[in-house]
């Protein structure tokens, strides 16, 4: 039986900035991110193909456009369960046999669930892509589902939500604080699912979602590596061109309703022994804002935490000694709005809330003061500077690719990134925090060592 190694693995985490394996110079001059060539197939299918011939290997990727936040109420856990469900067999491939035949060709696999992508990949030498296509395509509408395969894949999904949740009392603080962020929205519910709506999940439940989603419209493909474009659209056209496009239903979510009182979330746990603090502020994405204002908040992010100067860290671990580790994150690519976190973990005699009152007061700081040109500067070349040193991961361009247009980003959002950063102002990045830093529109999480 496989063991999914990252089932649940979320790679909204995965920042632009962070991947990179080439700056294109086009005409103008301005640096571009990647240089990805891209073809859609006659079924719908979007090819996006990344060239690097700096070693004879290639990552390919399917993405599908469904996750977690796309499920219907009360079946919570089926996107990330059928991501499991995939490697079962069909009527080529024997169940178990996927895998093993990817490592016989000297390959790796695996696949991801989050809550707006499932998404599938391979590692190999080059010559090797036919051989994926053909494993991939022939599982893209071939699946064989019935009782016997589904009920032993349950009880390994149940057994991973113990070991990653249940029995984790970081993992039950996450969930219960990531349920407290959307009053709404399906952000709220956890990947995995929550546990008594995971054990009703049926054989049906798996089939209706396989069918209704697994189609070549509805997935992209991405192949990066030494490859030729062209010789990719090919192969593309002859594995997944026979796959059959169905009717996709609209991507509808329960949205957020005005968010009007900031709420708190304590819990206590007998295993834990360092007491950790977080507050999150809903914040906007592409799609529901302008890219000036993402660009400026992921600006603002690498101001606050990004590396020993930043101000959290500078000033709470470094200078007053109130922390032992604290930063900030922003997701900026999710498919709806997303949030702006702040997180730390007060030093040995600090409160969490003396380490909350010192976060507020550097938060304070920058709504009343904003940031300095020094700050901006030295963020934007810290930034451009980490595109270009994390070069080396390959299947870093096609996560980012695939999961920036899986969440409804546009590829020259992508691809403009460098000119984007470039661009953003002092003004914009104030401008920004002042929309998002509302605390009626926060949450503020404790996660504390049960009370004797």
């Amino acid at each position: 039986m496989l063991k999914r190694l990252s089932a649940v693995i979320l790679l909204i985490s995965v920042s632009l900035f962070l991947g990179g394996n080439a700056f294109a110079k086009e005409g103008d001059g301005v640096p571009k991110l990647f240089n990805p060539k891209t073809t859609t197939l006659k079924n719908g299918l979007e090819v996006v193909v990344i060239e690097d011939q700096r070693a004879p290997v290639v990552t390919h990727m399917v993405w599908y456009r469904i996750g977690a936040a796309d499920e219907p109420p009360g079946k919570s856990g089926i996107a990330h369960f059928l991501e499991h469900l995939m490697f079962k067999g069909t009527k080529n491939i024997p169940p178990g046999r996927f895998s093993e035949i990817v490592a016989e060709n000297g390959g790796q696999d695996n696949a991801f669930t989050s809550q707006d992508y499932t998404a599938y990949y391979q590692n190999a030498s080059k010559d090797k892509l036919p051989l994926l296509m053909e494993l991939e395509s022939d599982r893209m509408q071939g699946l064989i589902l019935n009782d016997e395969a589904v009920g032993a894949e349950l009880q390994v999904v149940l057994e991973e939500r113990s070991q990653r949740t249940d029995n984790n009392p970081r993992g039950l603080f996450a969930e219960q604080f990531n349920a407290a962020k959307y009053l709404a929205h399906p952000y709220g519910i956890p990947v995995i699912g929550w546990r008594h709506e995971l054990e009703k999940l049926t054989t049906q439940d798996a089939i209706d979602w396989y069918k209704k989603y697994y189609a070549p419209n509805n997935a992209i493909l991405v192949v990066a590596g030494d490859v030729e474009a062209e010789e990719v659209f090919a192969l593309a056209r002859k594995y997944y061109g026979k796959a059959v496009p169905q009717e996709i239903p609209e991507r509808a979510r329960l949205q957020e309703p005005p968010q009007i009182a900031k709420r708190t979330v304590v819990m206590y746990d007998k295993r834990v022994r360092q007491p950790s603090w977080q507050q999150s502020y809903l914040a906007p994405v592409e799609r529901s804002t302008s890219i000036k204002q993402v660009r400026a908040l992921e600006v603002l992010n690498n101001i606050l935490s990004e590396g020993p100067t930043s101000r959290l860290y500078s000033k709470l671990v470094i200078k007053d000694k109130v922390a032992v580790g604290v930063g900030s994150y922003y997701d900026s690519s999710s498919f709806d709005p997303s949030s702006f976190v702040f997180y730390g973990t007060p030093a040995n005699g600090i409160s969490v809330e003396e380490l909350e009152k010192a976060v507020h007061l550097i938060i304070r700081d920058v709504l009343e003061n904003g940031v300095s040109d020094e700050e901006i500067k030295t963020a934007k070349t810290r930034m451009l500077a980490s595109a270009i040193y994390a070069r080396d991961s390959l299947s870093t361009a096609a996560n980012i690719f695939g999961g920036a247009l899986a969440q409804g980003t546009k590829i020259e959002n992508v691809v403009n990134w460098p000119s984007q950063i470039s661009d953003v102002t002092k003004q914009e990045v104030i401008d920004a925090a002042r929309q998002v830093f509302v605390e009626e529109r926060s949450v503020v999480g404790k996660l504390l060592p049960e009370e004797k």
